[in-house]
């Protein structure tokens, strides 16, 4: 009478049970499911353009309600950082007597940076924020999943949409900062330290071109779609109930503006290389 032959593997050809993943594997996962997600996205939004079935009615509500929670903060910290920034500006041009320079200092600094920094952290802080919100209660409560189910794509459906209005909405909040802003620094020059109005114009205008305009925009079209992507990424994997949905939107906030900085310190690298900076 033979022996059972027992085919089961033996303990040492069995694999070697590992622990869980390192915080280095972990987020290079993250960051490949964040980037596959914008990807997805963006191509789905272009398609759904081009063959005219992008929910527009979506988008319209969306841009509609991040303009209504970020243009009166837009105003409010436009205006202080429009003084401080003049206030600086004419200490210097005052020390070096070109008084008629304030203009061109302090426009150029609210165009090339002020400006797109501030959108970045305003959509950032309100618009990620609401967007995190919202896709992380939806996924808590499953309703993504019965999205799935039924044959919607969420990308297409909700994440989409949202990029899109982020793009619009951004560099709109950037021209809103850029005008109260250059405003407010006029005013100080003008009514505060004895700037010539017109010096003051004259000297923004040989400064300032429609290319600043232009990389401005860029920045928080960028910015924008940054934040969007981000905020969208957490807010779908969100887990553990209500401290999840938290925890996704405290997630979105810092890492969008952190990405923000990021894409800004390289985008203005980039312009500096292929722009040079105009000096009449």
């Amino acid at each position: 009478m033979t022996a059972p032959v027992d085919d089961r593997p033996e303990e040492a050809a069995a694999p070697a049970r590992t622990g869980p993943p390192s915080r280095a594997t972990e987020s290079t996962r993250t960051f490949g499911r964040l980037f596959r997600l914008g990807v997805r996205a963006t191509v789905l939004m272009v398609v759904d353009i081009a063959r005219g079935r992008f929910p527009f009615r979506e988008a319209v509500v969306q841009g509609w309600f991040f303009v209504s929670v970020s243009a009166l903060p837009a105003v409010l910290v436009a205006l202080p950082l429009g003084v401080v920034i003049a206030v600086q500006v004419g200490s210097m041009t005052d020390n070096v007597g070109a008084n008629s320079m304030a203009g061109a200092v302090g426009g150029m600094g609210v165009m090339q940076q002020i400006a797109p920094l501030a959108a970045a952290l305003l959509i950032g802080g309100a618009g990620g924020s609401a967007i995190s919100a919202d896709l992380a209660s939806r996924t808590i409560r499953e309703e993504i999943d019965a999205l799935r189910t039924m044959g919607v794509d969420p990308h297409r459906r909700l994440v989409a949409p949202r990029i899109l209005a982020m793009i619009v909405v951004a560099p709109m909040l950037s021209v809103l900062i850029i005008l109260m802003s250059i405003v407010a620094g006029f005013a100080v020059a003008a009514l505060g330290q004895g700037v010539a109005p017109g010096s003051y114009w004259m000297s923004f205008g040989s400064f300032a071109s429609v290319t600043d305009l232009l990389v401005c925009l860029g920045k928080a079209a960028v910015f924008g779609y940054v934040v969007a992507v981000i905020s969208s990424h957490r807010g779908l994997e969100a887990k553990g109930g209500p401290k999840g949905v938290a925890d996704s939107v405290n997630a979105a906030v810092v890492l969008g503006i952190l990405a923000c900085m990021v894409a800004n310190l390289v985008i203005t690298q980039i312009v500096l290389m292929f722009v040079p900076m105009r000096f009449l």
